[in-house]
C-alpha cells in the first residue's frame, strides 16, 4: 500500500511543478519550485509521520488480536479440558450406576432361584406325603 501511495505522489509531482510553471511564466517558476520543493519535504514528513502513526496503530491492532487469539485459544483449550473431564466422569457414574443395577438383577435372580428350588423341593415334599398316606 505505501508503494502505491508514494508512487501516485510521485506522479503528482511533476505535473504541478509543469502547472506551476506555466502560469508563473519564467522568473516565478524558480521561486515556486524552491517553494514547492519545500513544502513537498516539510508535506512528505508530515505524510511520513502520519504514514508511522497509522503503522503503529496498526502494529498495536495486530498485537491486541494476537492476544485475543491466544487468550481465546487458551480459554477454548481450558473448556474443552473441564467438558471432557465432565463427560468422563458422568460416563462413569452412569457406568457405575448400570453396573450395580446389574449387581441387583443378579442377586434378585439368585434369589428367586433359590426359592424357586426350595419350592420345588417343598413341592416334591407335599407329594411324596400325599402319595405315601
Amino acid at each position: 500500500m505505501e508503494r502505491t501511495y508514494s508512487d501516485s505522489t510521485r506522479k503528482r509531482k511533476p505535473e504541478t511543478m509543469e502547472e506551476n510553471k506555466i502560469e508563473m511564466g519564467d522568473g516565478a517558476s524558480k521561486e515556486a519550485t524552491e517553494e514547492e520543493t519545500e513544502m513537498n519535504f516539510s508535506g512528505s514528513e508530515d505524510m511520513e509521520l502520519g504514514i508511522a502513526r497509522i503503522f503503529e496503530k496498526v502494529d498495536r491492532f495486530n498485537q491486541l488480536v494476537s492476544e485475543l487469539l491466544e487468550s481465546g485459544k487458551l480459554l477454548f483449550n481450558k473448556l474443552m479440558q473441564d467438558f471432557e473431564d465432565r463427560i468422563l466422569l458422568t460416563h462413569k457414574m452412569q457406568i457405575d450406576k448400570w453396573q450395580e443395577e446389574i449387581k441387583e438383577l443378579r442377586m434378585l435372580d439368585a434369589t428367586n432361584e433359590e426359592m424357586n428350588a426350595r419350592l420345588h423341593n417343598a413341592k416334591c415334599l407335599l407329594q411324596n406325603v400325599h402319595v405315601s398316606r
